[in-house]
């Protein structure tokens, strides 16, 4: 299981799409031995600071930056339609 966040995409969670297409070359490569991906994702991208008395942005992450829900649902129909064999 490879995590596309974190230090693989530099800590910049807009990189995520980026790891996991080489996660997915590397996969059809012929490495095997890799059983998943990770994305970090929430409704809307980034992330905020808890501040006392301060309103949170809806569906922003506290905690880790995260890819927003559209770009995770674009790069997850793109990784599948790869793995997808096509019927002649």
């Amino acid at each position: 299981m490879i995590d596309c966040s974190h230090d693989n995409s530099s800590k910049d969670h807009r990189r995520q799409g980026t790891v996991a297409r080489d996660v997915l070359r590397q996969f059809r490569d012929g490495r095997h031995s890799i059983m998943g991906l990770m994305l970090e994702s929430n409704l809307n991208p980034g992330k905020q600071t808890w501040q006392l008395g301060k309103t949170l942005a809806h569906g922003v992450s506290i905690t880790d930056a995260c890819l927003g829900w559209g770009e995770t649902e674009t790069l997850l129909t793109e990784l599948a339609e790869a793995l997808t064999p096509r019927l002649a």
